[in-house]
């Protein structure tokens, strides 16, 4: 691993890592992402989503001005939207301006997000797009031979959907995106614990635990009306049904949301005691400000 990002460093070394996501608004005003910048800074680097559930602001330019904030980005890079000249030209940006970790994703269909309308590209998908960041960092060239100017060193990762069913299929594609190039995995967000850690221990048995840092994700609940949405509208989250109802019983709209609070935190204590597990993503996309409190809780 070249790449000499903080997330880099981290996976490199023994600390228990914690990273956090920002969802570019639809907008154009700065203000918005100095608001949340001041809630990263206890977390070792922060997604910047791409397009993740309908049209946002450039990823690549949030990225950059939380760099210069002092946050540091995880640009999320959808194959869903660029064909592999794109890719590659965003890429170079990104070293361009500083950007030294990149998540490599397909994307939900554009049907899913609200852009029904929209022609995919799926050009390549996310396995590829690794190999190619690989390419460029080690052999320091684009995928036609073309030589890279300048300096090009990358952080690449990737994502995994643990509740994908058989586990030795989802295993298995996760094992293609670390051969890739993959340094870390970020999974989907956990709401049972045990079942996770079963997941985990398929992953660990292949050796993938010690090629790859795997980060568990953990999602902030604000009310069961939401558990009951995500559940329903996303193939990548599991909400058990007592979870749901935990939520319900809290009571008032506050209520939940302090509740929704407390089964992430309880969560991202519980996954850390599992061997091998190399840290936790808050999957916190609009809600910046609880990442402080479920950061200092899993840490302390």
């Amino acid at each position: 691993m070249k790449a000499d990002s903080r997330l880099a460093r981290e996976i490199q070394g023994r600390d228990f890592i914690v990273t956090a996501e920002y969802s570019p608004r639809t907008g154009t005003s700065a203000s918005a992402i100095e608001g949340s910048a001041r809630f990263f800074k206890n977390v070792s680097a922060v997604n910047v989503s791409d397009n993740h559930y309908g049209i946002e602001t450039s990823g690549l330019a949030v990225s950059a001005i939380l760099a210069r904030l002092g946050v540091e980005p995880v640009y999320q890079m959808t194959t869903r939207d660029r064909n592999r000249i794109a890719l590659q030209s965003d890429l170079l940006g990104a070293a361009l301006l500083g950007i030294k970790n990149v998540l490599c994703i397909s994307g939900y269909h554009q049907s899913l997000i609200g852009c029904a309308d929209s022609a995919n590209v799926y050009d390549i998908d996310s396995i590829q797009l690794l190999a190619v960041a690989r390419k460029m960092n080690e052999e320091h060239t684009l995928l036609d031979g073309t030589k890279i100017e300048g300096p090009f060193d990358m952080l690449t990762g990737a994502a995994a959907n643990h509740y994908v069913k058989p586990t030795e299929l989802n295993i298995l594609r996760m094992s293609k995106k670390i051969a890739a190039g993959a340094g870390f995995i970020q999974t989907s967000a956990v709401f049972d614990a045990e079942a996770f850690r079963r997941w985990f221990e398929a992953a660990r048995q292949k050796g993938l635990a010690g090629r790859a840092a795997i980060l568990a994700g953990i999602l902030p609940l604000t009310s069961a009306d939401e558990a009951r949405r995500l559940a329903r509208g996303h193939t990548d989250i599991i909400i058990p049904e007592d979870v749901i109802k935990r939520l319900e019983a809290a009571g008032s709209p506050e209520s939940q949301k302090q509740e929704g609070l407390a089964i992430c935190i309880e969560q991202g204590e519980e996954l850390r005691k599992i061997e091998g597990l190399r840290g936790i993503h808050i999957i916190s996309g609009g809600k910046e400000s609880l990442v402080p409190d479920i950061s200092s809780s899993i840490k302390s």
